[in-house]
């Protein structure tokens, strides 16, 4: 909740005399929807982000710095494959901006 708090923060911050930025603070903060955790440890995510999200029967949970996303298990292993495939270029990349 404290990492959504900033993000929203900053959101807030930005103008709202740009359409761009009124557009992406509406996608970013419209969508948002706060969940209890049951007592097995259970989330139920709302059919208008499961729909949004592309969510099937299966689903993983990345972790991902200071939040968790949610992909549907397909999706997760298609995009996973296609970063695997161009890891040395990434990796390329990441040294040359001084972050590997």
């Amino acid at each position: 909740m404290k990492e959504w708090e900033r993000v929203a923060s900053k959101l807030g911050e930005l103008s709202f005399g740009a359409a761009h930025t009124r557009g992406f603070n509406r996608f970013m903060l419209a969508g948002a929807h706060e969940v209890e955790v049951d007592s097995a440890g259970r989330i139920l995510i709302p059919d208008f982000l499961k729909a949004f999200a592309g969510l099937g029967e299966k689903v993983v949970l990345a972790g991902v710095h200071t939040r968790v996303e949610i992909w549907d298990e397909k999706a997760w292993n298609e995009y996973k494959g296609r970063v695997e495939k161009d890891a040395d270029v990434l990796a390329e990349k990441l040294g040359e901006i001084g972050a590997l």
